[in-house]
């Protein structure tokens, strides 16, 4: 016997009802703290299985690889001394702890759940500029707090000035100039000059040139992202990683494996106290050593806009500034959210997703369109673009 046809219409919108609640459910599910992170198969989260698979594959094949004659000699991942090779020039001695990492490994989330992993995801490795990203989420703390009350003040009305944030050159830089790595800052962080970092064919070209215009050029720079870490260290007046746990990385229940790294030399005394300094990346060494399964949860928060679960950890104006493209560089916001802007960063992806970025490489890419993060560790900085479009062709629904 038919069902009456006012029943099955009931019984139809209560199906379209449910199927949309599972999709909410889907979309706000956070993994907890520790290791019970749920987990879907590809076919539940939408994608094509085999797809899928290829761009893992892809993932695992592109690890960067030193040329031949190098290798030999070299293991790439044995970045004690793959980095001061990759960075050789005046002033690239190391002052900050490096180890080797692990192999390629990653991680493809979908509305929160884990979709598939390669390797290693719980390895603690050197993050490299990804640790940029989390300077700037303490920057962003400090400005929900209004300890930063705007972006555009000047950082020497903030911060126990040294001699070189007080030369008459650094007095106007802003805390959105540094953020954006336009400042044009100059001087010395821990003994490397800011003309020495990534110099370019001759290493003393950028000191011939004089000091560059403040908040005109854009050059990525770790001295300079040293400085505004500097800064943030004298506004805080504590550690910088103490106030990333108790304000970012516990909240959105990261493990506590993660530790940040200084340098030998990277300390300061404020009100008497004697604090460590950390960098914004591993240039040097030291900087952020994460694994990727709490980079993913980093990515989780870019992907809820700085919301987890109920809390704001951080601001929605907050997470618009980070995402606001740069003058002189669109493909930029805050440190280290790189834009798709034009699509030149990932063709395959829509324009608003974004990625961290890390040496070696290290990326988490944010896809709003499709609820994804993905983490992907170690892979040849030439294939990214690569991963994301073999990644989105596997988006089956």
């Amino acid at each position: 016997m038919s069902a009456p046809l006012p029943l099955l219409k009931y019984v139809a919108s209560a199906a379209i009802f449910l199927a949309g609640t599972a999709l909410v459910c889907a979309a706000d599910y956070l993994p907890p703290r520790g290791e019970g992170w749920a987990t879907h198969t590809p076919r539940q989260e939408g994608f094509d299985p085999a797809k899928l698979k290829s761009a893992i594959d892809f993932a695992i094949a592109s690890e960067p690889k030193f040329p031949p004659e190098l290798a030999k000699a070299v293991d790439v991942r044995d970045l004690r001394l793959a980095i001061p090779l990759q960075f050789a020039g005046p002033f690239s001695d190391p002052i900050g702890p490096l180890k080797p990492h692990a192999p390629a490994n990653g991680i493809v989330i979908r509305h929160g759940y884990i979709v598939a992993e390669w390797g290693d995801t719980q390895a603690v490795d050197m993050a490299n500029s990804v640790t940029k990203t989390f300077l700037s989420a303490v920057a962003g703390v400090a400005f929900d707090r209004h300890m930063i009350r705007d972006v555009d003040d000047r950082v020497i009305d903030y911060v126990q000035p040294t001699p070189d944030f007080a030369l008459e050159h650094n007095r106007p830089i802003t805390w959105d100039q540094m953020l954006r790595q336009t400042s044009g800052w100059i001087g010395t962080m821990w003994g490397k000059p800011w003309w020495a970092d990534r110099p370019g064919k001759n290493p003393w070209d950028e000191l011939a040139a004089g000091p560059p215009p403040v908040g005109q050029q854009w050059k990525y720079s770790d001295v300079r992202v040293n400085a505004l870490a500097l800064a943030l260290t004298s506004l805080w007046k504590r550690p910088l990683p103490e106030v990333l746990r108790q304000y970012v990385m516990d909240p959105i229940g990261a493990s506590p494996d993660w530790h940040w790294e200084g340098y030998d030399n990277s300390w300061v005394t404020i009100d008497g106290v004697r604090i460590p300094v950390v960098p914004g990346g591993g240039h040097w060494g030291g900087g952020m050593f994460i694994s990727a399964r709490d980079m993913a949860r980093m990515g989780l928060l870019s992907l809820n806009n700085g919301r987890w679960g109920d809390r704001q950890v951080l601001s929605d104006a907050w997470i618009r500034l980070s995402k606001t493209p740069t003058g002189p560089n669109p493909g930029y916001g805050y440190m280290n959210w790189f834009l798709n802007t034009g699509r030149k960063l990932a063709p395959a992806a829509r324009e608003d997703s974004v990625m961290f970025i890390g040496n070696g490489d290290n990326i988490v890419f944010t896809d709003y369109q499709h609820d994804i993060v993905a983490v992907v560790r170690w892979i040849d900085d030439a294939q990214k673009a690569e991963f994301v479009r073999l990644l989105e062709s596997s988006v089956a629904g």
